[in-house]
């Protein structure tokens, strides 16, 4: 199939460098005309490497041009992080067509952005967006065009945006993810299936010590301790009881599932834990006040949460707790802003007129 792959981070190479081998059409763009050069002067090709050895792949076009990038993909898909979807989903709005799937792993609601950025264009093509609970690859890049794959996802909860849509846009994903796509409902129920606003905050903010003193630090290894553990608990179980006071079922994709050893499977599969520490890649230097783990997933994700959770009348505060502590690390309030119902321009809707255009769209 034709896909169209945004950005170019970890993700993106992943998804473009996997894409390929899979034997798909790859259009990858992004913004940087200069690495776009660079890209295009390396005959467009990705050195993929996973556990089956080095891939070289060859892309079919990398382009700075969102028109040519997206022109009859079937599937586009933006691992950007959320603080960048508000200008990728502007720049991508008016060259949305009928039937075309926006796919955004994961998204902190995201999805809702780019079908507003669409709406607010006037493009009423009808396209659909989704969203899931992870990135589809453990991955880092280990050079300008060369990619480590540690893990791919063997289950991912997929929430579309408008639901009604939900049929056709889940037979495309799928064919980009065989056997992987488990539907979980609406966008809002993928929203709430997002694991970076529950295992980053404890492991940055409890770890602030060593993160600060070491020039690397793993804060999936050394940094994951029993305490920390059962804090992670605690926030997920605000998770979970938003979304059941929402009215989503089970499965709820807890994430101590993945670092079980035995039970329900988590999204990555048994054993991911161990393999993503043992691969030494998130061995990392982290700039506290700059990385995405908090300008994402604590800032970013945890106001989401938040922010829903006051919708669904539950109480979240650990969510808010770490929302106060992260803002005092850098600075900065984050209980102002973020992203909430109110600055996606949702909060005067009630319950029932939520749902309603969760379900049929704008």
């Amino acid at each position: 199939m034709k896909i169209a792959v945004l950005g170019g981070g970890n993700g993106s190479f992943a998804a473009a460098g996997d894409f390929a081998l899979s034997g798909h059409e790859v259009r990858l763009w992004r913004r940087d005309a200069d690495q776009v050069a660079a890209h295009r002067a390396a005959d467009a090709r990705i050195l993929v490497k996973d556990h089956n050895g080095r891939h070289d792949v060859r892309l079919a076009l990398v382009t700075a041009d969102m028109a040519e990038a997206v022109d009859g993909a079937e599937l586009i898909l933006c691992p950007a992080p959320a603080f960048a979807q508000p200008d990728i989903a502007r720049l991508l709005a008016p060259h949305l067509r009928d039937d075309q799937v926006v796919f955004l792993p994961p998204a902190t609601f995201g999805s809702m952005i780019f079908a507003q950025a669409a709406n607010d264009a006037g493009n009423h093509a009808k396209a659909s967006f989704a969203e899931t609970g992870t990135l589809p690859w453990l991955t880092r890049k280990h050079g300008p065009f060369e990619v480590a794959i540690t893990i791919r996802a063997k289950r991912l909860p997929v929430g579309v945006f408008p639901l009604d849509r939900a049929p056709h846009a889940l037979e495309v994903i799928g064919r980009a993810f065989p056997d992987a796509i488990e539907p979980c409902g609406d966008a809002l129920s993928g929203a709430l299936m997002n694991a970076g606003p529950i295992i980053h905050p404890p492991l940055i903010v409890m770890n602030a010590g060593p993160i600060e003193h070491f020039e690397r630090w793993d804060i999936h290894k050394e940094g994951t301790q029993a305490a920390i553990r059962r804090v992670t608990d605690a926030l997920d179980a605000e998770r979970i009881a938003v979304r059941e006071a929402l009215g989503y079922g089970a499965p709820h994709f807890p994430l101590a599932h993945h670092y079980a050893k035995q039970g329900e499977i988590w999204m990555y599969g048994r054993g991911s834990h161990d393999r993503l520490t043992d691969s030494g890649d998130w061995r990392e230097r982290i700039v506290l006040t700059e990385h995405r783990y908090m300008r994402e997933d604590l800032r970013l994700g945890l106001s989401l949460l938040v922010s829903v959770a006051g919708l669904a009348g539950v109480s979240t505060p650990l969510a808010k707790a770490f929302l106060s502590i992260g803002g005092a690390i850098c600075g900065e309030d984050f209980a102002q802003g973020g992203r909430t119902l109110g600055t996606l321009g949702l909060d005067k809707l009630s319950k029932a007129e939520f749902q309603t255009l969760l379900r049929n769209g704008f």
